[in-house]
């Protein structure tokens, strides 16, 4: 199911950082009273009343012409277009602007729900200061404070009162992948390979991801159905060109969240970039499964040690996804083409691998005896038994007489143990420490 998208915007200056922040409960955006200190769009996922949404802080829009002015307005634009609801922010104490009447343009032309926020109303007394608000047209001003925290959670009531309604879907019960990654690396590519290679396609039906088309087709050699989430369709709006690898993000995350296998595309000329880590980690934190597919591999000039170096290479900048299995692949030539689909239905039974709590208790043993637990301030972890409590991805507890005293990498020497011992290629793995009551 799709994921709400909330938009933040306003003039500069306003505080829609200061409550991006509020909303997420951490600092992620830059705070500081500047015009312009938050220049691109930032994500975050937040919920609230039990509904996930992704919040967007954007830069402030400025009519100004100037060239980074002109920069923030597009990316604020385009933050709008993703949304389906629009948080108008104001300054209460500034009274309505120009620039507010400015923005109150620009969101007059959308379709989506737009909620009026007068934010830095910190007092009883700046909060009837309101009324004046009224002429922009948006309905009943929401008084707030960023910096306080008043009002927020009224203003989060109105925000998911406003989410398009959740429609029962029958139950999909095809395999989900998609190719995430930076623009240029092959994604549409391998789409149309996969697609073309002797496969019988079941139905094309727009997406809820805009700009995405979810192909569902069966793969006759394995006889199994999966649904293909292309995400590789990037939109103009006219002259204006968004900056292709901050716009690809949020497409990437609404793919992350409607798959079951995620294929990490890499460009193999030209090597590995920032950005392709920012991306596969947003697939790790959402516990999906995960490949890595190394596309345009045919255009390099090899010798017998080229593959290796690549993947020692990736296995450095990707030391996260050290479980993940690794492809090497040619769109163009077809080269491993057809392990795609196998790799993705291995790792989807993997991520649905269920273990008895006997077998994972012999383990546990076994693993005590190869290295037994720490020692934390004169305190030793004692682990009483090991259970499965969920799939997709797999999740583990473990009941201790202290949490705290599980560290990080005795924590990672029992996933280790578990990885050594059962297949969880291409899944991540969970455990979570309970104390025993």
């Amino acid at each position: 199911m799709s994921v709400p998208v909330v938009a933040l915007v306003g003039r500069p200056n306003v505080g829609k950082s200061t409550i991006f922040n509020r909303i997420i409960n951490e600092r992620l955006s830059i705070v500081e009273d500047t015009p312009g200190v938050t220049r691109d769009r930032i994500y975050s996922r937040a919920s609230w009343l039990g509904r996930e949404f992704r919040l967007i802080d954007t830069g402030g829009i400025e009519m100004s012409g100037e060239k980074m002015s002109v920069q923030i307005k597009n990316q604020a634009e385009i933050a709008i277009d993703e949304a389906d609801v629009i948080v108008f922010i104001t300054n209460g104490q500034n009274g309505v602007t120009k620039e507010d009447e400015d923005v109150a343009k620009i969101l007059y032309r959308t379709k989506k729900p737009v909620i009026l926020a007068v934010n830095k109303a910190d007092n009883p007394e700046q909060r009837q200061n309101i009324y004046d608000f009224y002429a922009l047209g948006f309905g009943d001003p929401n008084p707030i404070s960023g910096a306080q925290g008043t009002g927020l959670g009224d203003l989060l009531d109105e925000i998911v009162k406003a989410f398009p309604h959740e429609d029962k879907e029958e139950e999909d019960k095809t395999i989900k992948f998609s190719f995430i990654g930076r623009p240029n690396v092959g994604k549409s590519s391998l789409v149309n390979a996969i697609l073309g290679d002797q496969r019988v396609i079941v139905s094309d039906m727009q997406g809820t991801t805009r700009d995405a088309i979810d192909t569902k087709y069966h793969d006759e050699k394995l006889d199994k159905d999966f649904t293909m989430i292309d995400t590789a369709g990037i939109r103009k709006r006219g002259k204006v060109y968004e900056n292709t690898e901050k716009y690809s993000v949020l497409r990437a995350l609404s793919a992350i969240d409607k798959s079951d296998v995620v294929c990490v595309v890499l460009n193999a000329e030209e090597g590995i970039r920032e950005q392709d880590k920012r991306v596969a980690g947003y697939a790790h934190n959402a516990g999906k499964g995960v490949i890595i597919v190394v596309n345009k591999w045919d255009t390099l000039k090899k010798d017998t040690n080229t593959m290796k170096d690549f993947e020692n290479q990736i296995r450095i900048e990707f030391q996260y996804l050290s479980y993940a299995p690794i492809l090497f692949t040619s769109a163009i030539k077809g080269q491993r083409l057809d392990q795609i689909p196998e790799l993705v239905a291995r790792v989807y039974g993997n991520r649905d691998r269920r273990i008895q709590s006997s077998v994972l208790n012999d383990l546990l043993l076994r693993a005590t005896s190869i290295a037994p637990t720490p020692l934390v301030n004169g305190k030793r972890l004692r682990i009483y038994y090991m259970t499965q409590v969920a799939i997709q991805p797999p999740t583990f507890v473990v009941f201790v007489n202290e949490t705290e005293l599980l560290h990080f990498s005795y924590e990672r020497f029992l996933k280790n143990q578990l990885r050594d011992t059962f297949d969880f290629e291409g899944t991540p793995i969970k455990i979570l420490p309970r104390k025993r009551k």
